[in-house]
């Protein structure tokens, strides 16, 4: 069910254990963990520990995570994918994390624009959101680059690095 979404410049691929010595390198960043549910990694085992818990949820059809492919320099630059999938209200959730070395490039838009797409085509959902923490200025001003509205936040409403913390809900609605 799950295909390889084909960007100008990246290619996303459905996450694969073979992939956990690079995602390794990227999760184990403090600058790109800061703002995600996870403390950075320690050890490549935990890389391929989240990798086979993501590739579980993806058979059951709750959740997709893409490794996310530089096409011109062979290289996995992050991932992304959709964190929740509700078929029933047609509603999925999205996430993404980018190596450090490929922030500001326009990488983080064109992801965002390929979820989109296949959320709304593929899927045929009929909303696409994102949780972000109100710390998280570039992942705000992405959101709302790639038409996001910005619903409001959510107070204390998930448990990360042992704190509760807020989080601004965006989404984007098929027919908008």
């Amino acid at each position: 069910m799950w295909q390889s979404l084909q960007g100008e410049r990246i290619c996303l691929t459905p996450i694969q254990l073979e992939h956990a010595p690079e995602l390794f390198k990227i999760w184990s960043n403090q600058k790109v963990t800061e703002f995600m549910n996870i403390d950075s990694f320690c050890d490549e085992k935990q890389a391929r520990e989240m990798i086979a818990f993501l590739q579980n949820l993806a058979k059951e059809q709750k959740a997709l995570r893409y490794t996310i492919f530089h096409k011109e320099q062979a290289k996995i630059i992050g991932s992304c994918g959709f964190n929740q999938i509700d078929t029933h209200n047609q509603h999925v959730e999205i996430g993404y994390e980018i190596d450090e070395v490929f922030w500001g490039q326009g990488y983080g838009s064109e992801v965002v624009q390929q979820l989109v797409h296949y959320g709304f085509v593929s899927l045929d959902m009929v909303r696409v959101s994102a949780k972000v923490e109100p710390a998280n200025k570039a992942s705000i001003h992405l959101l709302e680059k790639n038409h996001f509205q910005y619903e409001g936040t959510l107070r204390k409403v998930e448990k990360s690095k042992g704190m509760f913390v807020d989080l601004c809900m965006y989404a984007r609605i098929k027919y908008e």
